[in-house]
């Protein structure tokens, strides 16, 4: 057995793969301590219970519109065979492996591969740029638990990557996104396009305490606009809010009703705090937030595409993976 056989586990939220996925994905998300910030087990298991119980007809109508789940897993999925291939094209041999928090593959279930192969040195590589306790934060806090269960440590060094929106090559990928989707518009309009970064919201109350998720943002896009070097106006909002505590602002629907006032007619929406479609992006943005852009009189309502395979975006994961495994 090779002592110093290297891994990368790549982490994720997850989504509902068919439309009975739905409730349970809904209560696994809404149980994590992280999301719902209720010190007592059983009373934030209820919580969950309750909220999933309630929403899963809406939120199993708006899987409905994507085609009856989520793609994140094989997205994901893609990523990691991408990643290792790339990692792997000198001649070394680093396993890549997929773990999710919310749905399957589970972060347990990728553990008990990782265990079996062998690995001895890995990293923790959460696709989410931006760190915030309600993501990275929650996935680390899961393999903290199954740390302290199969005493991990002991056979496994772990590297954590904790926010990445600064690697040059990230940056890169996303400003090669926004200027080919500029292009898709006339070029005589083109320098009155208005770029809409949409970030995943969270509550206030997170920043409050400490979360460094809002600051990280604001600071990736300043680091995308300075790649851009254009003269684009631009704005960051947030979407997908859940419940009645107060979430950051302003929020996508009201920057969008905002722009629409002052007369801005042609709008890229570049979702800044995913790397991969799901349904914020192919639900929340390209259906609802689209639909209501043109009820707003926005004549062009277009959106760059996610990350996804993008091969300088895998080229980014394999650069971050090498720096943290010192390979």
């Amino acid at each position: 057995m090779n002592e110093n056989r290297s891994g990368v586990l790549l982490l994720n939220l997850g989504g509902p793969e068919t439309l009975e996925d739905v409730r349970p994905f809904l209560y696994r998300l809404f149980s994590d301590p992280g999301i719902i910030q209720i010190k007592n087990p059983a009373l934030r298991r209820l919580l969950a219970w309750m909220i999933s119980r309630t929403r899963a007809k809406k939120s199993g109508n708006l899987y409905r519109q994507i085609g009856g789940g989520s793609p994140l897993r094989r997205i994901t999925e893609n990523q990691a065979a991408a990643l290792e291939t790339f990692l792997n094209a000198g001649g070394t041999s680093i396993r890549v492996y997929v773990g999710m928090l919310c749905w399957k593959p589970f972060i347990d279930e990728a553990f008990a591969k990782i265990l079996a192969d062998g690995v001895r040195r890995l990293a923790l590589l959460p696709l989410f740029p931006q760190y915030s306790e309600t993501t990275t934060g929650a996935c680390f806090r899961r393999i903290g638990e199954l740390d302290r269960r199969w005493n991990l440590s002991s056979k496994i060094q772990m590297f954590r990557v904790e926010s990445w929106y600064e690697n040059p090559l990230y940056l890169d990928a996303m400003a090669r996104m926004i200027r080919t989707e500029l292009e898709r518009f006339p070029a005589e309009e083109r320098k009155k396009v208005h770029l809409l970064y949409s970030a995943h919201s969270l509550p206030e109350r997170y920043v409050l305490e400490g979360d460094p998720y809002l600051d990280e943002t604001r600071k990736c896009v300043a680091l995308i606009n300075d790649r851009l070097d254009s003269s684009h106006d631009f704005s960051l909002a947030f979407q997908s809010r859940v419940g009645p505590v107060k979430w950051l602002t302003p929020s996508t629907e009201s920057v969008l009703r905002e722009l629409a006032r002052r007369g801005v007619r042609r709008i890229l929406v570049v979702p800044v705090s995913f790397v991969s479609d799901n349904i914020e992006t192919l639900q929340e943005l390209d259906i609802a937030y689209r639909k209501l852009a043109m009820e707003l009189g926005i004549t062009e309502f277009r959106r760059t595409e996610a990350l996804n395979t993008h091969p300088k975006f895998i080229e980014a994961l394999a650069g971050i993976s090498r720096q943290y495994l010192q390979i």
